[in-house]
């Protein structure tokens, strides 16, 4: 289950959600052990090959107002310190 987070829009610029894995997959990394994961990838190819981020509505209204999504693993030790400070965590979901 992901919990979406709101960030501040005058601060981050961006949507972030909590999940139990690292990031964006092709597929289900927690059934597919050839799961591969991108690092960025587009709103279209999120909704076109169904990767399952958040819902569709979301990821309409996240790529119609200009806000990147990043997706990354909120349980792994230093993850938030490393989002908050511009390094580079989970996979972002943008135009590309």
């Amino acid at each position: 289950m992901e919990t979406y987070l709101s960030s501040f829009p005058f601060i981050i610029r961006l949507s972030a959600i909590r999940t139990r894995v690292d990031g964006v997959y092709d597929k289900d990394p927690e059934h597919h052990a050839d799961a591969r994961r991108f690092d960025r990838v587009s709103y279209r190819e999120v909704l076109d090959r169904n990767l399952r981020v958040m819902d569709l509505t979301a990821i309409t209204m996240a790529q119609e107002n200009g806000k990147p999504i990043l997706v990354f693993n909120m349980n792994e030790r230093g993850n938030l310190r490393r989002l908050l400070v511009g390094e580079p965590v989970g996979t972002t979901v943008a135009d590309v």
